[in-house]
């Protein structure tokens, strides 16, 4: 029998007392994994309640001490890398070595985070006016919550909680439904890492439980990595309700294929970009814009993809794996039958792809369309499968106009050999992480991810330095000290001169 994923509230593993509870299934097999319990109103009230108590000491726990448990957690994440991705592994069905680089890029938010002495530094002026002093200082908010996304169920959550709790918050974490084991075992060493408890919770569930965190009182930051609809709600509700909100939705990322840049670099960044993780990134390149003479490429792109298969995670050949549920995988195959009957081009069909041990698992194999229009549903909707759009234009010009139309601004890249091209793409693209022969521009995390237009809600972006915005509130002191016997002058009624 399946398992009951717990729930970890101050500071203990628990089984919850939910009556209803979803089925966490392997996507490759379809066997169940555990059980994932939809977290009752008692049960998210306590762990809320739990962090506002931790909060009150954890905000004085010195700073540097705060980054020595953030070392010792960051060390055993380290050496745990290979366990945790096995787990990312069996319920998302990503192939090992890239479930690994979901945990180390998570890995690496906790070595900016252990850097928090100096990142939390405020501001100082001596004599601003004669005798006077201004410091700012930054100081916690309280009580933050995430709610993360099931493809990077390692590396969300560590781009959240970790910098919360290293400028002094406490954290409330409701991960995807979908993949919760892969948290809970992040948890499992936080916990071996000796934090007090309470500073961290973690609850289950869906909307119910998102929409309970959204709107509790005690509650006073969310993060939020999702779909565009469910962001909006979450920033709509959620700045209703007086909280500081950071929403990291959809994308529709272009790469514009310029024709001097080398044509073995773009197609195997393509085909890298647009299928790994089955195409459920929110960085995937999900459109090829080809410019002039490089649309000719186009048969060596089909046959390169045509190479990638799918497999189970442990499998060496394997490309990438199945898409998350059956759900996501119904979704997808009707988006390639919508495109086929508004007339794209498929020149490579991954519909029928089936695994010869496995032929229950959510799989799609690679799938390429071109003469795709801006109008079709396969470019209006953020496809998040392994399917890959090309079109072709005459110019960077009308590049820059597709994608500078395009409502969302994640991510995009240029290919080119030409410095002019890439400066005057950079400059005058409306997306907020650009690449310059790069695929997928992810900033490492001293950086911020800096998400633009529809892709984004909110005014600080998540980790790097506006992280520590996002966590923090500013507390400007102003301060005159009398000299022994100094005049008083009298009541000054006026707006002084400095």
């Amino acid at each position: 029998m399946s398992h009951s994923v717990p729930l970890y509230l101050d500071g203990e593993f628990v089984e919850s007392q939910a009556p209803r509870s979803i089925p966490n299934i392997n996507p490759a097999t379809q066997l169940t994994l555990a059980n994932v319990p939809c977290t009752t109103p008692t049960e998210i009230d306590s762990a809320i309640q739990s962090a506002v108590k931790a909060y009150n000491d954890w905000r004085d726990v010195p700073v540097p001490e705060r980054a020595r448990l953030l070392m010792k957690f960051c060390q055993l994440l380290k050496s745990h890398q290979d366990d945790i991705a096995e787990t990312l592994s069996q319920e998302t069905g990503k192939i090992f070595a890239d479930a690994k680089g979901d945990v180390w890029r998570g890995i690496e938010v906790v070595e900016h985070a252990c850097n928090i002495p100096s990142l939390i530094m405020g501001e100082t002026v001596e004599n601003v006016a004669r005798d006077i002093d201004t410091s700012s200082y930054l100081q916690p908010l309280g009580v933050c919550a995430g709610i993360t996304p099931f493809n990077f169920p390692a590396m969300i959550p560590l781009w959240m909680f970790p910098l919360a709790l290293a400028c002094g918050n406490t954290f409330v974490l409701k991960p995807s439904e979908q993949d919760p084991l892969t948290p809970i075992q992040i948890a499992e060493i936080f916990h071996e890492a000796g934090f007090p408890k309470g500073v961290l919770q973690i609850i289950h569930g869906d909307g119910e439980q998102v929409e309970h965190l959204i709107t509790h009182k005690d509650i006073k930051a969310i993060s939020f990595v999702g779909s565009a609809r469910v962001g909006q709600h979450i920033y709509r509700t959620g700045t209703d309700h007086l909280k500081r909100v950071q929403c990291m939705t959809g994308a529709k990322n272009h790469m514009v294929i310029m024709p001097d840049a080398d044509k073995n670099q773009v197609i195997s960044h393509l085909v890298g970009s647009s299928v790994g993780a089955a195409g459920q990134r929110c960085m995937a390149i999900s459109v090829a814009v080809f410019v002039g003479e490089s649309s000719q490429w186009l048969d060596d792109l089909k046959n390169a993809m045509s190479q990638v298969k799918p497999g189970l995670w442990n499998e060496e050949d394997a490309g990438f794996g199945p898409l998350i549920s059956s759900t996501a995988r119904e979704r997808v195959l009707g988006l390639i039958d919508q495109g086929k009957q508004e007339g794209a081009d498929c020149l490579l069909d991954g519909s029928d792809f089936q695994h010869p041990d496995y032929p229950e698992g959510n799989w799609i194999g690679p799938t390429l369309f071109a003469n795709v229009k801006p109008e079709m549903s396969l470019y209006r909707e953020e496809i998040f499968g392994p399917v890959l759009l090309a079109v072709q234009v005459n110019s960077l010009e009308e590049a820059l106009e597709l994608i500078n139309n395009n409502p969302y601004g994640n991510g995009t890249s240029l290919f080119t050999n030409s410095g002019g091209a890439a400066r005057y793409f950079q400059r005058n693209v409306l997306v907020g992480q650009v690449g310059i022969n790069v695929p997928i521009p992810v900033p490492l995390p001293f950086f911020s991810f800096t998400g633009w237009r529809h892709s984004f809600y909110g005014d600080q972006h998540a980790y790097g330095k506006q992280a520590i915005r996002f966590y923090t509130e500013t507390k400007t002191v102003i301060s005159r000290w009398f000299h022994h016997g100094e005049e008083v002058q009298g009541p000054n009624l006026t707006i002084q001169m400095r």
